[in-house]
């Protein structure tokens, strides 16, 4: 009776795809961090008060101009960072549902628990960072609504970032979203060294958490700054 000696490629397969899947979220984790730590950057300048933060965010929209049209850098940022986040999203959507359906096997079940409350965390940080860039894009880029004190806010994105911050539950929300961008940027980052096949020695390993530590509290710590700073009255509008 003949036999089938042809391999099993399923499991290898799904390996396979596995780690291309995590691939895409540590190049697009990549892009994410770039952003923000410019995005950041860019925060801070608020410091020097709002004309020079309004100076600052008129530079962007004519950077590269008359080769790109007004806002053609900024247009093309966003599409950048789009890609990013639909291609981190649907990454780790499927990741999540592949660890889902890996708890029914025996054989995964441990690895699976001991990792769930960090998955976790990350999956609903993740989709509590996703709502918290849609609120922040309609207030500060799409709609620039204001619900401080300064009425005339809207002409200037340095007086509307000030008049924002005054209102301590907008202070708040921010506060708590920067928390939670940290912590998914520390595990991010880790795992980003991981995939990529730069954390394997002890060593290595002790290397890539304290990059990532160093990673989450410059940019957590960077936009927090900012919000504080005007909400106790340190940053003031002209």
């Amino acid at each position: 009776m003949a036999t089938n000696t042809l391999p099993r490629t399923g499991p290898a397969s799904a390996r396979r795809t596995t780690v291309f899947l995590k691939m895409v979220m540590a190049v697009s984790g990549a892009l994410f961090v770039l952003y923000v730590l410019l995005h950041m950057y860019g925060n801070l300048k608020i410091f020097s008060g709002v004309e020079a933060f309004d100076h600052y965010a008129e530079s962007l929209r004519t950077l590269l101009t008359p080769i790109l049209p007004v806002g053609g850098v900024l247009w093309l940022l966003r599409a950048l960072l789009i890609v990013s986040v639909v291609a981190h999203v649907w990454a780790a959507a499927q990741l999540w549902r592949r660890a889902n359906g890996a708890r029914s096997n025996r054989y995964f079940a441990k690895e699976a628990a001991r990792a769930a409350l960090t998955s976790k965390a990350m999956r609903w940080g993740g989709i509590a960072l996703l709502l918290f860039v849609i609120w922040h894009l309609l207030q500060f880029t799409i709609v620039k609504f204001n619900v401080g004190p300064d009425a005339a806010a809207g002409n200037s994105v340095g007086a509307l970032v000030i008049s924002s911050f005054q209102v301590w539950w907008v202070a708040l929300i921010y506060l708590l979203a920067m928390i939670a961008l940290g912590m998914h940027l520390y595990h991010g980052v880790f795992s980003a060294s991981q995939t990529l096949g730069w954390s394997t020695t002890a060593k290595a390993r002790a290397r890539a958490r304290a990059t990532a530590t160093v990673i989450a509290l410059v940019v957590a710590v960077g936009f927090i700054l900012p919000p504080l700073a005007i909400l106790f009255g340190i940053v003031k509008g002209n």
